[in-house]
C-alpha cells in the first residue's frame, strides 16, 4: 500500500483511478493507510529518521538555513486555504519550507494562500525537529537564516535572534544585488523538487491533514534521494 501512496504522490492520479493491475490495493484502502499512518506520526517520524541518517553521513550543514514559500491552487477548498493574491483571488494554499545550507528540507508548513510569509517564519523555525545521528546534543537550530523581502519585519528579526540565530533578510525598497540570493537559491530549488511530485502541484484534498501528509512524505523522499546518491558514490 505504500507503493500505491507513492504512486499517487508521484503521478497525481486520483485515488479511484489507481490501477488495480499494479497490485497496490484499492485507492480507498491506500487513502485510509495514508490517513492512519499520518495520524500515527509515521511520515513525520520517517522524515526525522532520514534527517538523522543524513547528519550521521555528514550531509547536513547547520551553518545556515533558508526559508521561502510557494502558492498552489486548491481546487476543492477546505481548511488551510484562502484567496490567492497571485491567482485572481481563487482558493489556494501555501507551502512554507525551511532548508539547511544544501537545500535539504528540514520542515514544512501548509497554510492558506493569503497568509503572509513572515507570519510563518517563527513556526518554521520551531517546526525543525531535534536531529540526531551523531554523539552529543541533537541539532535543530542553524547559525544563520536567509530570507527574501517577504520576511522583512524588524519584530520578526528580533524574534529570530531570540533563537540565537542571525537573520539575513532582504529589505524592501532596496535594489537587488545584495548577495543574499547566493544563499537563498537552495530553498527555491527545494520547492521545485517538492513540486516535482504531481500531487503537490495542485491541492486536490479538502482535508488539510491529508494534503500535508503528502507534503511531509515528499520531504522524506527528497531526503532519501540525497542520502541514496551520497551512499552510491562511496
Amino acid at each position: 500500500m505504500l507503493c500505491g501512496i507513492l504512486f499517487v504522490l508521484y503521478t497525481g492520479i486520483r485515488w479511484e483511478f489507481l490501477p488495480q493491475e499494479l497490485g497496490f490495493g484499492s485507492g480507498m484502502t491506500c487513502w485510509r493507510r495514508l490517513r492512519d499512518w499520518n495520524e500515527a506520526g509515521v511520515w513525520q517520524n520517517l522524515h526525522e529518521l532520514l534527517l538523522s541518517e543524513l547528519r550521521a553521513a555528514d550531509l547536513l550543514d547547520f551553518s545556515r538555513a533558508a526559508v521561502d514559500s510557494s502558492h498552489i491552487r486548491a481546487m476543492k477548498g477546505g481548511p488551510a486555504t484562502g484567496p490567492s493574491p497571485v491567482d485572481r483571488g481563487k482558493a489556494g494554499s501555501k507551502h512554507h519550507l525551511i532548508v539547511e545550507a544544501h537545500g535539504i528540507p528540514l520542515a514544512a508548513i501548509t497554510t492558506g494562500g493569503n497568509r503572509n510569509d513572515v507570519t510563518q517564519l517563527i513556526p518554521l523555525i520551531q517546526a525543525v525537529p531535534l536531529i540526531r545521528g551523531k554523539r552529543g546534543q541533537p541539532r535543530r537550530r542553524p547559525k544563520h537564516l536567509y530570507a527574501d523581502r517577504g520576511y522583512d519585519h524588524e519584530v520578526y528579526r528580533d524574534k529570530v535572534r531570540r533563537f540565537q540565530i542571525t537573520p539575513h533578510i532582504a529589505r524592501r525598497g532596496t535594489g537587488h544585488g545584495s548577495g543574499l540570493g547566493v544563499y537563498r537559491w537552495v530553498v527555491e530549488g527545494a520547492i521545485a523538487l517538492l513540486h516535482w511530485f504531481r500531487r503537490l502541484r495542485i491541492r486536490w484534498e479538502i482535508r488539510d491533514d491529508i494534503h500535508h501528509a503528502f507534503v511531509t512524505l515528499g520531504c522524506a523522499v527528497i531526503c532519501w534521494r540525497r542520502l541514496r546518491t551520497a551512499l552510491c558514490r562511496k
